[in-house]
């Protein structure tokens, strides 16, 4: 039994044509605060089965867990943010999905963004399938503009050419279910993403009735700006802290 005054470990959920280097300029910034961080791979395979892949990450940690998800990540933090040792969610420029709710009936409330026109499909073997399933990434040459506005443009082509793509099965699977509604959630809207509709994730959070915040940012706002990034987390340790141990200036 996890004990409720025990420190909360932050756990940084990655999310589509990204993978956990996402969250490299944050977690020295949480480390430097005493924080217990992790930053697990997500498979991006499924909805499902990568909201099982990272329940099974918070379910090894001995104590609560503040669940963070970018993007993509958003959506798989709304399912395994079930768990019971999860202490609240933070969602960064991502998906807050409903019950029942895909990624695909989310977007298609609203106008696409430039990423609609910037997807390539590649194939790959599906196990136990006799069809391929197709993996979905980012044109490479699009990328910066796309998905890093506002991130070194060195850095931006690395990450162009080493995103971690996602199936497109995710697109249309439903949420078994939506933490938020159990669980303190708060969202940190990027107002100049070009990956996500903002009205996309201001939606989401309004629904949820999120603390919510906004910021002038693209899509990689962990990378654009860390520290405002760090901050919301770091006030979210200290607003779910039921012992008041964590300093809240």
């Amino acid at each position: 039994m996890t004990s409720p005054s025990a420190p909360a470990t932050v756990v940084l959920v990655h999310g589509a044509f990204a993978d956990a280097s996402s969250y490299a300029a944050v977690v020295p910034l949480l480390l430097a605060e005493g924080l217990g961080v992790v930053v697990p791979a997500v498979p991006n395979r499924s909805l499902t089965g990568d909201s099982a892949s990272m329940a099974s990450v918070v379910r090894a940690i001995p104590g609560p867990v503040i669940l963070v998800g970018h993007s993509y990540g958003g959506a798989v933090i709304t399912v395994a943010g079930a768990e019971e040792n999860v202490r609240a969610l933070v969602y960064l420029a991502g998906y807050a999905l409903e019950k029942g709710e895909s990624l695909g009936e989310l977007q298609g409330r609203f106008p696409a963004s430039p990423l609609a026109d910037a997807l390539v499909g590649t194939p790959f073997p599906a196990e136990g399938s006799n069809e391929p399933g197709v993996d979905v990434s980012v044109d490479p040459e699009a990328f910066p503009a796309v998905f890093a506005e506002g991130v070194d443009p060195d850095l931006a082509r690395v990450l162009a050419v080493s995103q971690r793509p996602l199936a497109a099965r995710a697109f249309g699977e439903a949420a078994p279910v939506a933490a938020w509604r159990t669980k303190p959630s708060w969202g940190l809207v990027a107002t100049e993403d070009r990956t996500i509709n903002p009205d996309v994730q201001r939606y989401g959070y309004r629904r949820a009735g999120m603390t919510t915040t906004e910021i002038a940012s693209s899509h990689l706002v962990m990378l654009a700006h860390p520290r405002e990034v760090a901050d919301l987390i770091r006030e979210v340790v200290a607003a779910t802290d039921p012992s008041g141990a964590v300093d809240r200036h």
